[in-house]
């Protein structure tokens, strides 16, 4: 069943403050495999400009992809998340992320679309510090498989 076009636009409350740690980035780093001491040597950031180390650009993934759950949770809009592959995602900075920023996820309803009996639903995950700069919007596409014919 196609989802309801309506839910277009909506936004949902912003997320509890989630504090990015030196730890939380440098596990992060050797888990995708890069070596950049910006991301584990607070000196090899600053000779960059940067405060205290700054997070690889996919770190935030999981904090967006986490508040894409209160779209995937909405009851009324009917999304079966057991059918739900993620389809796609992109970044957009306005500056990196770093040790100590204390970061918050608004995220609104793009676009909601059917194709081949899929559901695909693009989410806009603004996130901002906690003076309410603005970080990066993470655009996530999630796609509900069409349920299989018996």
């Amino acid at each position: 069943m196609a989802l309801d076009q309506s839910f277009v636009g909506r936004t949902y409350p912003p997320t509890a403050p989630y504090e990015v740690g030196r730890e939380k980035i440098r596990e992060f780093a050797e888990a995708v495999g890069d070596a950049n001491p910006v991301y584990t040597d607070p000196e090899a950031a600053k000779e960059l400009g940067h405060p205290d180390v700054i997070a690889p650009p996919t770190f935030v993934f999981a904090i967006t992809y986490k508040a894409a759950g209160q779209v995937v949770a909405d009851p009324q809009l009917g999304l079966d998340y057991s059918r739900v592959v993620h389809g796609d995602q992109k970044f957009a900075y306005s500056r990196p992320v770093r040790a100590g920023d204390r970061l918050t996820v608004t995220s609104t309803i793009e676009a909601i679309k059917s194709l081949a009996g899929n559901d695909i639903v693009d989410i806009r995950g603004e996130v901002h510090d906690e003076a309410g700069e603005h970080v990066v919007t993470a655009l996530t596409k999630l796609v509900a498989r069409a349920a299989e014919e018996a």
